[in-house]
């Protein structure tokens, strides 16, 4: 018998808002050497894995220790920290601070999966495997942004894409899982997979849904089916079970995956807001732009001189 479930206590969530915020901005980091975001550059690291064969638990604990550390080093992660010539334990332990400084926002068993996928991270130098047409289909597919009936389309740029939601959706829902019960490797699988329709079907965004009427749940369903038929047979199995949790919140899986997808949505929407109203004041202020150091003073100098 199924029970209804709270969400995740409100406690918890007003915690892991700031947390995640920080994670998300990983869809806007970049590096020289690779291609696409920091969270583009997961997800199909995700979907490598998995179609290779990786147990989604193992896959979920990975990619959540490495998000959550890279919400504080950014595009600096364990393969960087090797090639610029430290030792695994010392990467390990850069790694483990990162993680450190975010601990407190998330359960308790959360933070212990993470710090033991900590060495993984840094000693698997495995070489990422091929993944279905489905994963750079959605690297390239915009997300719609706001959209709502009769309304014009609230374009923002850039857009985020369809992998980086999905990619954020399942760290979050993966981090989450303990505190409403749920099995953390199926979230990360649910939160990755459930835009598979979208890899052929463009975003509309809910506007766009909406006139789709009752043509919208065939045409999801049976594009899903065929990115599932693109799979390894026991790899789709497990993907169309965890799909299965997306139909409401009513269990574990449910909770912790439509708790994620609605933070990483609304997350977004305050990133290009406060993108918006950035003003210099924030950077030097704030954010220390000018900060201590032996030229301090001279940069101030500078700045006063120049009427800046």
């Amino acid at each position: 018998m199924t029970t209804t479930l709270a969400a995740p206590p409100a406690r918890r969530l007003a915690a892991v808002a700031p947390a995640f915020r920080q994670i998300g901005d990983l869809k806007r980091v970049r590096v020289a050497h690779a291609d696409g975001s920091a969270a583009e550059r997961a997800f199909v690291r995700a979907w490598a894995a998995l179609a290779a064969g990786a147990d989604p638990a193992t896959v979920a604990a990975r990619e959540c220790a490495a998000a959550v550390a890279g919400a504080r080093l950014a595009g600096v992660d364990a393969a960087t920290l090797i090639a610029c010539g430290l030792s695994a334990p010392q990467a390990e332990t850069v790694l483990a601070q990162a993680v450190a400084e975010l601990a407190d926002a998330l359960h308790p068993d959360t933070v212990g999966r993470l710090r033991d996928a900590l060495p993984a991270l840094v000693t698997d130098r495995t070489l990422a495997g091929g993944v279905p047409p489905f994963v750079s289909a959605l690297c390239r597919q915009p997300r719609a942004g706001a959209t709502a009936p009769g309304r014009p389309r609230l374009m923002v740029e850039p857009a985020e894409n369809h992998a980086e939601h999905c990619w954020a959706v399942a760290v979050y829902a993966a981090l989450l899982a303990d505190d409403v019960g749920a099995d953390p490797g199926p979230a990360f699988l649910l939160g990755l997979a459930h835009h598979l329709h979208n890899a052929r079907l463009p975003d509309a965004g809910f506007a766009g849904e909406l006139l789709l009427g009752a043509h919208l749940d065939p045409i999801v369903d049976g594009l899903t089916e065929a990115e599932l038929a693109t799979l390894p047979a026991p790899l789709a199995v497990r993907v169309r079970a965890a799909l299965a949790g997306r139909a409401d919140a009513d269990t574990p899986l449910g909770a912790a995956f439509h708790a994620a997808d609605v933070l990483d949505r609304v997350l977004q929407a305050h990133h290009h807001a406060r993108a918006a109203a950035f003003t210099v004041d924030q950077a030097l202020g704030d954010l220390e732009l000018v900060h201590d150091g032996p030229v301090a003073g001279y940069h101030r100098t500078v700045l006063r001189a120049a009427g800046l």
